[in-house]
């Protein structure tokens, strides 16, 4: 895993540093330089214009240009605060003018000069892009890099909104920080391997099995998504109780006819044979239904997946989503997307996704998959107690966070979710720990999606690529 840091906690983590300020600069300028020469391809010939700031970017930028200069490479250093909005022409321009210090002055805001061409290695993140949102700081203009260079952790501000298309590539630099202590952490493939179990020789069909309530009348197709991807995703059983309705779900798929009222009891009758229970997708939103649904999440004796209306029935719930989802007093996780995360909490993730996920997941007590572009999936502090009673206090900036970067917009169509959810829920019930469970299973949801066709990707083909990646990870 890759750890991720905001701009404070990484002034912290510098800070605690033993070696002084300027050993850390030379470092980083060091890796500039690198990471400048191997962009250029060589050295000989090239011309390099490198914007500096007044502060430790800047620093990095200058030492970087010195290096450069004793390798043969002409280089021009020009202040950031008198760059002219057209550079001369050069093979690269580093752009080491504020990266995550850069403050929005109205008087003097950040434009990005014209690079007339040429490529651009912004050092730890491009000017003007918030660290912490990934958001353009003002409506200066922002020179989009083809790599960006940043030190010991990503920065938040690399993975949200403007900043992966403004930042290339990204290269994580090991200048010798400690970042041992760090709770926010990018997932990769490795880490999902890992985590992803095997089945057992002596495996039997009640291994890792599911227990789905999902489907309505009107979305049969839900229930019928989500019960694949279940079974795709390697549970030896699924079990599906459908409201009021019988969705053509694969054959393999055991069926069990309820009601659209008052089906708590009954949909839960056999629960502690399953490993998990995934509820929501489908179900319809009619108040009969959502009070069975709240009646079936409170009860569940089992790791239990709120999904789709599931999440709605709990927002509806009497005295809100709090004192439903805090009592369970067994593994609980919530998968909105921002108009469900809305609903849930009262407002919207902030700009902050990785400090609004948090609080929810301290709020419900609950693991929160909080889906988008990048997927955050935050821990409840209780999931980590903390002995030392002093920092416990500030267990919720410390609870564990996982963000998960794989995918596109090809997982933006109707029935996606449905499949991520039987997926996690195929995870939960194996036995996976429920932070890794949710990283592991948004990953391999979208490597799924990565085999599919560029258009015309529909949520049926996530299913049956699902084996394929989980495969590929091995």
């Amino acid at each position: 895993m890759v750890p991720v840091v905001t701009p404070a906690e990484m002034r912290a983590i510098d800070a605690a540093a033993p070696e002084p300020v300027d050993e850390l600069i030379r470092r980083a300028g060091a890796a500039v330089a690198r990471a400048a020469i191997d962009l250029l391809g060589g050295t000989y010939g090239r011309t390099v214009n490198v914007v500096v700031g007044s502060g430790n970017n800047g620093a990095d930028g200058r030492d970087a240009a010195e290096r450069l200069r004793r390798r043969g490479i002409r280089v021009r250093v020009i202040e950031a605060v008198i760059c002219p909005p057209v550079l001369p022409a050069a093979d690269l321009v580093i752009d080491a003018a504020y990266g995550t210090g850069y403050r929005h002055d109205p008087s003097r805001p950040w434009h990005g000069p014209d690079v007339a061409g040429a490529l651009v290695l912004a050092v730890d993140i491009p000017s003007g892009i918030d660290g912490v949102t990934g958001a353009r700081a003002d409506t200066g203009r922002v020179v989009r890099a083809d790599r960006t260079i940043t030190f010991q952790a990503l920065k938040p501000g690399l993975l949200f909104a403007d900043g992966p298309a403004c930042s290339g590539e990204v290269i994580v630099a090991d200048i010798g920080l400690d970042t041992s202590h760090v709770s926010c952490h990018l997932v990769d493939a490795g880490d999902v391997a890992r985590w992803w179990p095997r089945r057992d020789t002596d495996a039997h069909k009640w291994h890792a099995a599911v227990k789905v309530i999902a489907g309505s009348k009107s979305m049969p197709g839900a229930a019928e998504l989500c019960t694949a991807a279940a079974l795709r995703g390697g549970s030896g059983l699924v079990s599906l109780s459908a409201p009021g309705c019988a969705p053509r779900t694969r054959s393999e798929v055991v069926q069990h006819g309820i009601g659209t009222a008052d089906f708590a009891d009954e949909a839960l009758a056999d629960i502690d044979r399953f490993g998990a229970l995934v509820i929501g997708p489908g179900l319809g939103r009619d108040d009969e239904t959502m009070r069975a649904a709240c009646e079936c999440i409170r009860d569940a004796t089992v790791p239990t997946l709120v999904d789709g209306d599931a999440i709605h029935a709990a927002s509806q719930n009497a005295g809100g989503a709090g004192p439903l989802l805090r009592t369970r007093h067994r593994t609980t996780v919530v998968t909105p997307h921002d108009g469900e995360f809305g609903n849930l909490t009262g407002q919207r993730p902030g700009a902050d996704r990785i400090a609004s996920c948090r609080a929810a997941a301290a709020e419900f007590d609950s693991h929160i998959l909080l889906k988008g572009p990048t997927t955050v999936i935050a821990a409840p502090p209780s999931a980590t107690p903390d002995p030392d009673p002093e920092r416990a206090r500030d267990s919720n900036d410390r609870a564990p966070v996982l963000i998960v970067d794989r995918g596109d917009e090809r997982l933006a169509t109707a029935g996606s979710g449905d499949v991520l959810a039987g997926l996690l829920g195929a995870a939960l019930a194996a036995g996976i720990e429920p932070l890794h469970a949710c990283a592991a299973a948004a990953f391999i949801h979208a490597a799924a999606a990565d085999l599919g066709p560029a258009v015309g990707l529909v949520a049926g083909d996530i299913v049956d690529l699902l084996p394929a990646a989980i495969a590929a990870l091995r």
